[in-house]
Parts: structure tokens; sequence; C-alpha cells
């Protein structure tokens, strides 16, 4: 598989990705915000941090509200991770890629860029629901179905799978540290019927809320934080995304015939083993903050190291 490829299919796979984590986001504040409109505090600058690009969003918007942070995140063509710019992208990367993704995977990425795109009109950004964000993200689900069940899991469905699994880590490690720091209003209001709520809504940003309740009956941060990192079998846990990552690139490089693991295999096998030996409450008691900061930095060093190993170099791969 030519180099080109392989990079513009693995970044079609982040990029529908991260649209799709976009609209859940937006969905559940929305839902947030309509169950506990009088006590809350404002929880739209969190998702602007969550991006970490809160001076350019600053620099464009002033002060973040439902209508700015909506319009940056959702329908802003100058930003170029909003969610309509990650689906034209990832629409652009499909059309290089066409001999390799199945004709049907192309055409529901076009269905669903057009949905978006004809829909980006002021009356969202003024009065936003979640109606259509939750649109957004069954068609995603739609896209993922159609890409299981018409393409063959060959080196194509890794890359796209290794895109998908390294943006899905990082995203979910970033609501985490956005409700650790900036959702609560005090620390009075740790344990409280808010705090339950918050954790619940965020369980549900990832769609793990039936997932934990099954487990577990009652709301427990260390259980949520434990569910969020480690879940071995949760497909939006933090540790399934990265052995899913794990995989995906073994698989590539006995493909390619690979005399010895890259340095994408050896950064990214290291992670996944430090996540299977690491518990919540070294986590908490190390501080989590700093630990996510961690898991992300290497997350993108992976990243980086992908592109020297496969997409940088001439030829093939």
């Amino acid at each position: 598989m030519l180099s080109r490829v392989a990079e513009s299919i693995y970044w079609m796979g982040r990029q529908v990705e991260r649209a799709e984590n976009l609209a859940r986001f937006i969905e559940v504040t929305l839902n947030m915000t309509l169950e506990q409109a009088d006590y809350i505090v404002d929880p739209w600058e969190p998702l602007v941090q969550v991006t970490g690009d809160n001076e350019w969003f600053t620099a464009k918007y002033g002060k973040p509200d439902r209508q700015k942070v909506v319009q940056f995140l959702a329908f802003d063509e100058e930003y170029s991770n909003s969610m309509l710019s990650c689906l034209r992208a990832a629409r652009e990367n499909s059309r290089g890629v066409r001999e390799v993704i199945s004709t049907e995977a192309f055409r529901e990425l076009n269905n669903f860029y057009h949905f978006v795109c004809e829909s980006s009109t002021p009356q969202l950004t003024d009065d936003p629901t979640e109606l259509f964000f939750e649109h957004v993200r069954n068609q995603t689900l739609m896209w993922s179905g159609v890409l299981e069940t018409t393409m063959t899991h060959d080196l194509g469905w890794q890359f796209i799978n290794l895109g998908r699994m390294l943006e899905r880590a990082d995203k979910t490690s970033r609501i985490l540290d956005a409700k650790y720091f900036n959702l609560l209003p005090s620390v009075d209001d740790i344990g409280t019927a808010v705090d339950d709520l918050q954790w619940s809504t965020l369980l549900r940003a990832i769609s793990g809320f039936e997932a934990y309740r099954r487990e577990h009956h009652l709301v427990d941060v260390e259980k949520i934080v434990a569910f969020f990192l480690f879940h071995r079998s949760f497909p939006r846990s933090v540790y399934y995304c990265v052995a899913a990552a794990d995989w995906s690139l073994r698989e590539i490089e006995k493909t390619s015939g690979a005399d010895h693991p890259g340095e994408a295999k050896q950064r990214i096998s290291a992670l996944r083993h430090r996540l299977k030996n690491t518990n919540v409450k070294e986590v908490i008691a190390g501080g989590m903050h700093d630990f996510i900061d961690r898991l992300q930095l290497e997350l993108n060093a992976i990243g980086n190291s992908l592109g020297r190993d496969y997409f940088h170099n001439p030829g093939t791969s």
C-alpha cells in the first residue's frame, strides 16, 4: 500500500471519529443544561478546554456561551477541528482512496457530510437541539456499520481502525479531564446530587451509562474513573482503544513484513502495558490531571511515530 493511501485512510478514520465525539459532547451538554438549569455552573467553557484550542476560541469569540461554542465545535469552517471541517476533510480523504474503501462506505460518508453541511444554519446555533446531534451520532454509527460489513478487514481497514481507536482514546480522556477540573461549582458539591448527575452525564457522553450501571448500582468516582480508563471490554474506554490500536498496528506490521517493531509499535505496546498495570487508586493519588496529561502526550507521540514509520517514507509501506 502506498504511504499516501495509508495516511489518507488513517486520517479519514480519525476525522469521522472526531466529528462523532464533538456531537456527543454537545448533545450531552445540551441535555445537562436542561436537567439542572437552575444551579449548574456554566458547562460550555469546559467544552472549549477539552479541545485544547482555548486561545483560538477566545481570539475569535471572546467569552464562551451556548451559541458560540456550538458554532465553534460544530459549524466553524475556519476551525480545522470543527465537526463540519472534520467531515469535509474525511470526505476529501475518502475521494483519494476510493479503490481501498467500499462504494457503500464512500456513499455513506458523502451523505453524512451533506447532511451536516446542509444543516449548518443560523437556526441550529441560535437554538440548538439534542436531536440534531443525536442524528449526527447515529450517522457515524451507520457509517461504522457499513465499514464493518462491506470492507475486507485487510491493511486498509486496519489503518482506519488504528486512526479511530487513537482518536477515541484521546477524546475519552479529555472529557474525563474536563469533569475533574471544571464542572463542579465547589468541593462542597462533591457527592451531592449535582455531582452524581454530572458523572452520569459524562458516562452518557461515551455511551457508557447503561454498561456502568449493569456492573455498579451507585455512582462512585473511583469506579467511574476506572470505567473510563481501564475497562477491558467497553469499546470507548481508554485501555480498550489502546489495545485495539495495538492489535491493528501489529496486523499492519505483520502484513507489511516488518522485520522488527517500528517506533510507533514500541510506543503503543508500552502504553498498553502501563495502562494494564496501573490501578485507579494510583491515578487519583498521583493526580488524575497529571495522569491524563501524560497519557495525551503519549498518544500524540504515537501519532507522530506513525508519520515517521508509515506516512512520510517514500515509496510503499
